[in-house]
């Protein structure tokens, strides 16, 4: 494994999102000096938060697997997970609703869960969802200690037996051909496989490693933290500071400063150069090549699909709905198509709906509720749409207009405070291709064909975040933190 050279005494990490924050605390508990640089005034990055009059919201991601890895970042210095998070098992992790009005909840528990699609689809469809957990469990076992928990330089290291177990398996063959070798009802195929959306690709064109990603949100569990996913950037923050990682925030990096083919710290936006052995950026990648290092040429990447995220408060409670919710339009194939192929709006659209005042009565008034809608559409490479323009406002009456059409009844009336983020504002935030979902997940852009989080010409710089290893999503930027600190340390 190729690591940092030289001296990693001082460790400047630009940018306190969920990735620079679990290196900080793994580098501050290896014994390093780390000082964390964050430009906003709080932090976590993708996963901030938004008050407006008397709502709270999630910018980022709202759901939460695998809180092992928050316990292991915490860890790392010597604390507990229960001292820093409230965590609610959700149940049901969701609730899916299909055009034909019928519902499926999406329970962790195996036993109960195939009851449930005994239920909905027939017991034909719970001996087929069985198989699959037993299958999909195998998969994230071969798949997590050789290829997504550890530092991958050439596709040689790729060469394990648990990749001719994969092999076996059928891992590489298309997503949606393997789901539907244990399901024959659409309804239960597109429940096990519109996570592929999450890897930037239709599950038609994703390979079936990925169904690890409809095990950690079908199987293994989802969780909601008090006060949001974004109390999780406060604890680990929190945690970090109290074992002496300095973390300044409104703190602005310009660029990485270097000499003799290092870099020697990085100059803030008030001209101050703070010094460093090693500067890890946080920034999402092609960003942090663009703005902040010394002019190359970049490699050029496939982006993710962006989307549109509504936050609204509400005086509307539903219910019908539970915490989270995907909303399935009639169109399946012809939905992916639309947005990653043609490039062009859904016209059927499939959406995410999350209810957090359901779980926490904390993020609105009494009798009020908050709404997390997001949309899946075009990235900006695929399709520069003019979000600035009124296709912001226009689009946002078209999300509500569907809510109502499925169930949300006068869900618009409702509104007190409506807020829609666009890919035109998740580039402003430094997303690029204005999307948060990063490069996609094609085989190019996987393993160790995605960026490395080693600066190929400045043996100290390092990289973190779903712009690299392993990838997109909450726990890989958990685990691309703890890989980006192992480049520093030796240890991953």
């Amino acid at each position: 494994m190729r690591t940092v050279t030289g001296p990693t005494d001082r460790a400047v990490v630009v940018g306190a999102g969920l990735g620079g924050l679990a290196c900080a605390l793994h580098l501050a508990g290896s014994g390093r000096q780390v000082t964390v640089l964050e430009r906003e005034p709080l932090p976590g990055g993708r996963a901030g938060r938004l008050s407006v009059d008397v709502y709270e919201f999630d910018t980022g991601p709202t759901v939460l697997t695998m809180p092992d890895l928050i316990a292991e970042a915490l860890g790392a210095v010597g604390e507990e997970l229960a001292d820093w998070l409230d965590l609610t098992p959700l149940d049901p992790a969701y609730r899916a609703h299909y055009p034909d009005g019928s519902t499926l909840d999406v329970i962790t528990d195996t036993t109960r869960m195939a009851a449930e699609i005994s239920r909905v689809c027939g017991p034909r469809e719970a001996d087929g969802y069985l198989r699959f957990v037993d299958y999909a469990q195998k998969l994230w076992r071969l798949e997590r200690a050789d290829f997504i928990e550890r530092n991958l330089d050439s596709p040689a290291d790729l060469i394990t037996g648990n990749l001719l177990r994969l092999l076996a398996g059928g891992a590489f063959r298309r997503l949606q051909t393997k789901i539907n070798q244990f399901f024959r009802d659409p309804r239960t195929q597109r429940v096990f496989s519109f996570q592929a959306m999450y890897a930037g690709l239709a599950p038609h064109d994703a390979l079936a490693i990925y169904a690890v990603i409809a095990y950690l949100d079908s199987v293994a569990g989802v969780w909601f933290p008090r006060g949001g996913i974004h109390a999780v950037s406060r604890a680990m923050a929190g945690a970090a500071e109290k074992h002496g990682v300095q973390i300044r925030y409104g703190t602005t990096v310009t660029r990485v400063e270097t000499a003799g083919g290092r870099a020697t710290g990085v100059l803030t936006a008030d001209g101050e150069l703070v010094p460093a052995d090693v500067v890890v950026l946080n920034p999402d990648l092609p960003v942090a090549y663009r703005d902040l290092l010394p002019p190359s040429r970049p490699r050029r990447l496939t982006y993710s699909p962006s989307c549109v995220v509504l936050h609204v408060g509400s005086t509307q409670g539903y219910g019908r709905i539970a915490h989270h919710n995907i909303h399935f339009g009639r169109s399946w194939k012809g939905t992916f198509d639309e947005v990653i192929r043609r490039g062009e709006l859904m016209t059927d659209p499939s959406l995410l709906v999350t209810n957090p005042s359901r779980t926490d009565r904390s993020v609105a008034p009494a009798g009020r509720h908050t709404y997390y809608v997001l949309a899946p559409v075009p990235n900006l490479d695929r399709a520069p749409l003019n979000w600035r323009g009124d296709l912001s406002g226009r689009y946002a009456d078209q999300l509500v207009e569907t809510l109502e059409q499925r169930g949300y009844l006068g869900f618009g009336a409702g509104v007190e405070v409506l807020r829609a983020v666009t890919p035109a504002d998740w580039a402003a935030q430094g997303m690029a291709a204005g999307t948060p979902f990063a490069a996609a997940h094609s085989f190019l852009q996987t393993g160790p064909f995605r960026p490395s989080n080693l600066h190929r010409e400045l043996p100290n710089v390092v990289f973190v975040g779903s712009g690299t290893q392993p990838g997109v999503g909450v726990p890989m930027v958990l685990i691309s933190g703890k890989l980006a600190a192992g480049r520093v340390t030796g240890g991953a």
